[in-house]
């Protein structure tokens, strides 16, 4: 059974966080993907995301704090191929992602802001695996996020139907 962040929000009303609609938008070919948190926390530098995507993802979201840039892309097609082969179900990125055509045809669930075709610094400067927060949610690693073309919702606990 899919599991709506509609429907889920109904059952669930007190337990889960709804992320604010800040403009979040659908890259990959999956829309509808959820799985435990592993975060990083970059500016303008996609080292960590690099990193993160290099492991094994079996039944979790990558969630990318990038602070809301729209200065350059934090994820692009390699990266999302790389995501596919170690198992990711997503990625969230609060800021830009590139490559969006062949981002589509993967089968990965990608939300971003918006695209920009510039990539990121390699320094590798960033966080990972901590607590992160934005669109008025906290983003905790370890815990669940489910999305879908009607937004993010976060738990501390798996959710059913």
């Amino acid at each position: 059974m899919a599991l709506l962040t509609t429907d889920l929000s109904d059952k669930y009303t007190d337990h889960v966080s709804v992320a604010d609609p800040v403009g979040f938008r659908d890259y990959g070919g999956a829309k509808l993907f959820h799985g435990q948190i592993y975060t990083v926390k970059c500016h303008e530098d996609n080292s960590f995301v690099r990193k993160a995507l290099e492991a094994d993802g079996t039944g979790r979201v990558l969630v990318v704090d990038g602070g809301g840039s729209m200065r350059c892309a934090l994820l692009g097609d390699m990266l999302g191929e790389l995501g596919v082969k170690n198992k990711w179900n997503g990625v969230i990125v609060y800021g830009c992602i590139r490559d969006s055509a062949a981002m589509a045809q993967l089968p990965l669930g990608v939300k971003a802001l918006a695209t920009h075709p510039l990539k990121s610094n390699k320094q590798n400067v960033g966080q990972e695996n901590i607590k992160v927060h934005f669109a008025g949610v906290d983003f905790t690693p370890g815990h669940w996020v489910y999305c879908d073309e009607d937004g993010i919702l976060v738990s501390p606990d798996e959710l059913s139907l």
